[in-house]
């Protein structure tokens, strides 16, 4: 476990719930302008808090020296006194608003921080954590967790920073006046202290629950938003909805369950706030001579037990907002915390991969996702450069888990993975890159145009890269049949255009990066015969001077291939060409027929 991974650990208690100030603490070592913005927000903060006091002074003074005093009624004194307040006034709203403006612009750039920071952390775990987690989790984590804690940081943060240092200067300013009053108010608040520990401690659990469910929906939600189309083709619109109307109404159980907390809260802070005013003003009244309070020290001094009420209730409102901040915040952490197992090498040490085909050797390699069952066991094998290998076996047999550790998206648990004489893991990320690419079986593309697609194969590549990978290809009539052309827009996720259509521009998005290995993860699996042809004929031009590994569904892939390499139980158990595999009679073999028997069957019946 990584030492963030332990203090995530130490910052829960014995019973598994978040101590806030721990949270606190680590989320404020972990933002730099959090720290250095915090200070200036402080100290102005506490400048208006200070010039609140001296409102309610003010007043006294104008009671007991302009209204009250010897000389009776002093016009002069009184509107010099009330300009000076007003004044006071103006000034304390000027540095709130200025305050408040820093905060919120702090607010937004730590979470920016924090928001790219966890994008990036979680685009360099393991492909075991990808598969592990749901797509919905970590869609929640960026970004409902994340709004969550903005608006705390926009508004509770706010409170949090000014409201304790006008707390503590309003009791010393009421101490002055009359220390007996002062500790009775103080005790009467005193009595709080428990019940909002109390209520804190299972308040933020609450919210933490909360934060799990919004996860849940989000990923509900999208599952049934991505699967439209095969939820209404094959009528599974009831049982999605049931779903997610399951989903949502555990949120709403959960959200219930932490909003009652807050609502026991309030009125406890409200009540006793009640109290403390009255009393205050029945003992001022009755025994004032005795405390030394004059008329107009007691409505000084009533003055600031309002005062001292607001900031409270104030706080006791954004109670709820920061516990559900925090528990966010703990979320987010959590993500922070996964260890990154696929440690890229340093500038020093990294190698760099040759140019042209890479010849690709495994040694060894077992892997296994988080479950204690291995994907791949002892896997070896040697592909020579500018070869064209094409992996079959059934599913679950561990090809895929192979295709992507060649793309290092996970490194093997033991065992060594060689590419171009390298070994993968001294790699540089920005060779492994620039010389090996996976195209995956979903032909992913971004909502932008198809030439914005292409060119995101290779940074800095042109129209003119684009235009000619599509001409190398053999795409352009295909291209001369949309209405856009290269310009045409796909959609989100390329929905758009159809299965095949995406995969030509992954395979010509593949062709502009021009790398020495390509990786195609079951290409043509969900296409159409007509459609398979072209992307066969590109993937063929596209395979011309560099060494490619075929994840192959459709077993005309092996068929042109090389090499061909059969996997079963994460085993290689066979391997040969496509001749020698149908002659020996084995698992491919059957495969094969099979194949063949399923394809004959599926043109009888569209015929």
């Amino acid at each position: 476990m990584s030492s963030n991974s332990n203090r995530a650990a130490e910052d829960t208690g014995a019973d598994g719930q978040v101590k806030a100030l721990q949270v606190l603490r680590r989320g404020a070592a972990m933002s730099t302008r959090l720290r250095r913005g915090l200070p200036l927000i402080a100290a102005v903060g506490l400048f208006a808090a200070v010039g609140r006091l001296i409102v309610p002074v003010l007043v006294q003074l104008v009671l007991d020296h302009g209204v009250l005093g010897a000389d009776g009624y002093r016009p002069g004194v009184v509107w010099t006194l009330s300009g000076l307040a007003l004044g006071l006034v103006l000034v304390v709203a000027a540095a709130s608003r200025f305050a408040l403006i820093r905060l919120v612009t702090l607010a937004e750039s730590v979470m920016l921080d924090l928001r790219v920071r966890a994008f990036e952390h979680i685009h360099r775990l393991s492909l075991a954590d990808h598969s592990e987690s749901r797509r919905g989790v970590l869609v929640s984590r960026v970004t409902s967790d994340i709004e969550a804690m903005a608006m705390f940081m926009q508004w509770g943060a706010m409170s949090w920073t000014i409201n304790p240092v006008l707390i503590l200067a309003t009791l010393a300013v009421m101490a002055v006046y009359s220390w007996q009053l002062t500790l009775m108010v103080t005790a009467l608040h005193l009595l709080l202290a428990p019940f909002l520990h109390w209520i804190q401690r299972r308040q933020i659990a609450a919210h933490g629950l909360v934060r799990d469910r919004v996860a849940d929906t989000l990923g509900h939600a999208t599952e049934a938003v991505s699967g439209a189309a095969v939820i209404r083709a094959y009528g599974y619109d009831a049982a999605v909805r049931r779903r997610l109307d399951t989903a949502v109404d555990e949120q709403y159980r959960a959200q219930l369950s932490a909003f009652k907390w807050w609502a026991m809260m309030l009125p406890a802070v409200d009540l006793v706030s009640a109290a403390a005013l009255a009393a205050s003003i029945v003992v001022g009244v009755a025994w004032g001579e005795e405390l030394g309070v004059g008329a107009g020290a007691l409505v000084a001094f009533v003055f600031l037990v309002r005062l001292l009420i607001r900031p409270i209730s104030e706080l006791g409102e954004v109670f709820d907002t920061t516990q559900s901040a925090l528990a966010a915040w703990w979320k987010v952490l959590g993500i922070l915390d996964a260890p990154v197992e696929v440690v890229e090498p340093s500038a020093e040490t990294a190698e760099e991969l040759p140019s042209g085909p890479l010849g690709i050797e495994a040694r060894a390699v077992d892997f296994a996702y988080r479950a204690p069952v291995p994907v791949l066991r002892g896997v070896n094998v040697s592909i020579p450069p500018g070869a064209s290998v094409a992996i079959v076996g059934e599913t679950g047999s561990g090809k895929t888990t192979f295709a992507r550790l060649l793309a290092r998206l996970a490194d093997p648990a033991t065992g060594e993975i060689v590419i171009g004489g390298a070994s993968l893991a001294n790699v540089s990320p920005q060779s492994r890159r620039r010389s090996i690419r996976l195209v995956p079986q979903d032909g992913f593309l971004f909502a932008a145009t198809i030439e914005d697609n292409i060119r995101f194969g290779r940074p800095g590549a042109t129209a003119a890269d684009a235009q000619a990978a599509i001409d190398e290809l053999g795409l352009r009539g295909w291209l001369e049949t949309l209405p856009s052309g290269i310009r045409t827009p796909v959609g989100q996720r390329g929905g758009r255009l159809s299965v095949g259509e995406r995969q030509l521009v992954a395979l010509a998005r593949a062709q502009v990066a021009d790398p020495g290995l390509l990786i195609l993860d079951e290409a043509t699996s969900a296409v159409d015969p007509k459609t398979e042809e072209a992307l066969a004929a590109a993937i063929t031009r596209l395979a011309q001077g560099r060494t490619t590994v075929s994840v192959a569904h459709r077993l005309s892939t092996a068929e042109r291939a090389d090499l061909v390499l059969v996997f079963d139980d994460g085993r290689i158990i066979e391997q040969g060409t496509h001749h020698q595999l149908l002659s020996a009679g084995g698992s491919y073999a059957k495969l094969h027929r099979r194949w063949v028997s399923n394809t004959r069957t599926a043109a009888d019946r569209a015929r």
